[in-house]
């Protein structure tokens, strides 16, 4: 399993986070319907820590399973692999892989608890292993590498039940879907076709569809504000979402995190480096120049941060043009300033920085 890592990703829409995978072989990344419900294009986040965009192209609410498509990805990496005739057991050893809570990659360990657990109109792989929330739509696999299922739920309150989409039910959505362009499919599951057009009905067999399969959620004022100054940075904004107006992207080295804070305020900061070592007074003294203003430079867990606040009713004020150039402008500057304490003052870069 050494290169299972890199066939898993994290799923990133505006409403949290889950997991997703390639299979040998195929270039879709594969998730719960879920996790991407609501949108046509979400972030997808490699081992790296490198994003991309991805086409939702393929959705199936009834067996809770989407399809992502990277323009120009092709899938090289010979980590998770399909068989039909793999034998699937209780008490056999299952491996839950992903971002649980939107954290880095994780794998816990578990048995099958049931190979066929009935739930509403389906059957489920039922395991003991720790599953939480962003594990949704990371592969459940045995010890070779094996897809045994995807995971797709557990009960709140109850600890040591998970449950996942079988293996057989991944292996016949990737085989009844065959598509040659990457518009948005809503399959039937009356007949397994497929719709692109927007329709309350299936174009082959006139089966109903919900209609709110085709709409994506609307987004917030806040959220538009925010995302308008991130396309000012060069930056497509689906990128950076990282949660319910919450965003979190890499300008150049530095992490910035855009939120709301409190419920009153639209707050921007970047953990810029550690505290050094040694010339600590050095720091200090230039942490209490006034000398970034409209910004502020402040310590938090022996970590500097650049941050800037803004009451949330100043959105809609006539300086709401002067906030978003303040936005973009902390983003160059935390790029700017985490080289300058590494140069200056021998301070190593934040755990955020990418380097």
């Amino acid at each position: 399993m050494q290169n299972i890592e890199k066939s898993i990703y994290k799923i990133i829409t505006g409403s949290g986070t889950g997991s997703g995978f390639t299979i040998s072989g195929n270039n879709h990344i594969i998730t719960n319907y879920h996790v991407i419900e609501g949108n046509k294009s979400v972030a997808v986040e490699d081992y790296k820590k490198d994003r991309f965009v991805a086409k939702v192209v393929m959705v199936n609410r009834d067996v809770d399973l989407a399809f992502l498509f990277i323009e120009g990805y092709e899938n090289k990496e010979v980590g998770i692999t399909l068989d039909e005739d793999i034998e699937i057991t209780n008490t056999q050893k299952i491996f839950i892989n992903g971002y649980p809570f939107g954290m880095p990659y994780t794998v816990t360990e578990g048995i099958v608890s049931s190979v066929s657990q009935p739930m509403g109109n389906r059957h489920f792989i039922q395991t003991d292993a720790a599953v939480n929330p962003g594990n949704s739509g990371g592969p459940m696999l045995n010890e070779a590498g094996n897809l045994m299922g995807v995971t797709t739920s557990k009960f709140t309150d109850a600890d040591n039940v998970g449950f996942g989409i079988r293996h057989l039910d991944v292996i016949k959505e990737i085989k009844d879907f065959i598509s040659t362009d990457n518009a948005y499919h809503v399959k039937c599951n009356s007949c397994d076709s497929y719709t692109i057009e927007e329709s309350e009905f299936c174009v082959n067999c006139g089966s109903d569809i919900d209609i709110s399969l085709f709409e994506e959620f609307e987004k917030s004022h806040f959220a538009n504000f925010v995302e308008s100054t991130l396309v000012e940075l060069g930056m497509d904004p689906v990128l950076g979402r990282a949660g319910r107006d919450f965003w979190e992207f890499h300008q150049g080295s530095a992490q910035i995190r855009i939120f709301v804070y409190n419920r009153n305020y639209l707050f921007a900061t970047s953990p810029l480096n550690k505290l050094p070592k040694q010339n600590l007074q050095e720091v200090m003294d230039y942490l209490l120049k006034d000398n970034v203003s409209p910004y502020s430079l402040g310590i938090y867990n022996n970590t500097i941060f650049l941050s800037y606040r803004t009451h949330l009713s100043d959105i809609y004020s006539d300086h709401a043009d002067e906030i978003k150039e303040n936005i973009k402008n902390l983003a160059l500057k935390a790029d700017e300033l985490d080289d300058f304490f590494v140069d200056n003052y021998g301070c190593e870069m934040s755990i955020a920085a990418k380097v």
